[in-house]
Order: C-alpha cells, then structure tokens, then sequence
C-alpha cells in the first residue's frame, strides 16, 4: 500500500534530537531513493542542519552520477565526499583479494560506502563544534526492496557510532515509500531522475553482485571498457562476480572486446 507523502512519520526521539540542534546528513548514492530523500529532508530541517555525503566510487559508479547529486541538491546545503582512504578501487581490493563481494559478504559496502562516510562525518561533528557531537544519519532505505531491508529499524541509536562524546541515530525517512511515491517526489519537484534509469532500474555500480543477467546485458552494452576490466579480472582471480557462478560473459551473451580505438575500451554513456 502505497503511503500518503504528507504523512511521513517522524519519530518522537528524532523530533527532540532535531529541535536540539543535531547534525542531520544525507547519504547520498546518486540513486532515486536518496534523491527523493534529500528533497523531503529540506522540506522539514534547517538548512544550517543538513549536509549532504557522498562516497564517491570512480569509475564502476555511472557517469555524471556526481554532478547529479550536485545538481540536485537544495541551495545553501554542503556536500561532502568519503572516498577511500588508500586510494583503492573496487576492482584493485577484488585483486587483493582475489574474490568479489558477495551477498553475505558485502565488504564493497563496508570498505566503500559505510567505513568512509562514517569516517568523514566523525571528522566534520568535530570541526563543527555547533552540534554538540548529535547527528542523524539519514540512509535512503525502503522496505519495499527486499525481504531483507523490511526487517530493517526505521530509527534507532548507532551503538557503533555514538561514543567519544558523540550520539548519533539512523533515521529511514522514506522506509514505507513505495517506487511510485519516490518518483512522484522528484517529479513534483521539478527534479528529474539520474540518467540510469532511463535504461535499468537500479541505480548502483555499473556492475552489481545484485544485478539480474538483463541489467548486467545493458550494463555491458553501455559500458563495454569497463565490461571487459570486469570479465578479466573474474578470470584471473578464478571468482565471479554473479552470485550464480557464472561468469559475465556467460550470463550477459556478450565477448568483452578491446576496442583498437581506445585501449581502455569506449564508453557509450
């Protein structure tokens, strides 16, 4: 059942934690979820609260997924990058590791995402002193996505976080959105989508342990210098990247072909 926007709840906790003057970010993907979050959020904190974050990935992100975070974010709200500190991609850690992630063992998230934002935002309560060290990290999380994320808490206390004077909260402020609501959200406000979905559903790396064969096939035709880095490195580390066991060129029907043009193989994004 889809839910009424205006009456996106608020919890009573997140309420006072709001009225006292905390830090709220904005774990920002790029993706429809976190954009429509973003748009809600300045509706109802101070700009002087909010700070948009965002763990840049380089090259497996989309193309032009940056400038659509700044695009779109509201007038006067910060953003702030969490890249990895030792510089590393996500294909040199697979190297290293001589695995990709897998559904269970999601160290792209940790190592790429999480570990960094949350290393930034410690890094940014300190040097602004005016919140007192409380923040509300804000993720773009939807029950309706999977099994898995409808167990999720839409608000509780960050254990892991909250220490060294800090108290920190995450808050799932679009969790009982349906798909139709976050883009009736965007378009109302004047806002259009990132490019991606024009083509898939998802907005996440370019080649995802999540991605269905289909996904994986347009992923390959848009971006087929990247497809072809991908294919390479499951065959020297031995490991696929689809959970199935299959590897790319299997799932997807497509050769990765290095283009004489351009080493590096072109992009059609």
């Amino acid at each position: 059942m889809s839910c009424r926007i205006a009456d996106i709840p608020v919890p009573p906790k997140c309420r006072e934690t709001l009225r006292a003057g905390a830090l709220v970010s904005i774990s920002t993907s790029g993706g429809k979820d976190s954009q429509a979050m973003t748009i809600l959020l300045s509706r109802i904190v101070p700009r002087t609260q909010l700070l948009a974050i965002h763990a840049p990935l380089g090259d497996v992100e989309w193309p032009g997924t940056v400038e659509h975070v700044e695009a779109t974010l509201p007038a006067s709200v910060p953003l702030i990058f969490a890249p990895v500190a030792s510089g590393k991609s996500l294909l040199d850690r697979v190297e290293e590791r001589g695995m990709f992630p897998g559904v269970r063992q999601r160290w792209c998230t940790a190592e790429h995402k999480r570990g960094p934002i949350e290393r930034e935002l410690r890094r940014y309560l300190k040097a602004h002193p005016r919140f007192g060290g409380r923040l509300v990290n804000c993720l773009g999380i939807r029950r309706d996505e999977s099994a898995a994320r409808a167990r999720r808490v839409p608000w509780r206390r960050n254990e892991r976080m909250s220490v060294a004077g800090r108290e920190v909260f995450d808050w799932l402020p679009v969790f009982d959105l349906s798909t139709d609501d976050v883009f009736r959200v965007i378009r109302d406000a004047g806002q259009s989508p990132h490019w991606i979905y024009r083509h898939l559903s998802r907005c996440s790396c370019s080649f995802c342990i999540f991605s269905p064969p289909g996904d994986l096939r347009t992923a390959a035709e848009l971006r087929p210098g990247l497809y072809r880095r991908y294919a390479e490195t499951e065959r020297r580390v031995g490991h696929t990247l689809s959970p199935t066991g299959r590897p790319l060129p299997e799932l997807t029907g497509i050769a990765p072909v290095r283009r004489p043009e351009d080493p590096a193989g072109p992009d059609r994004v």
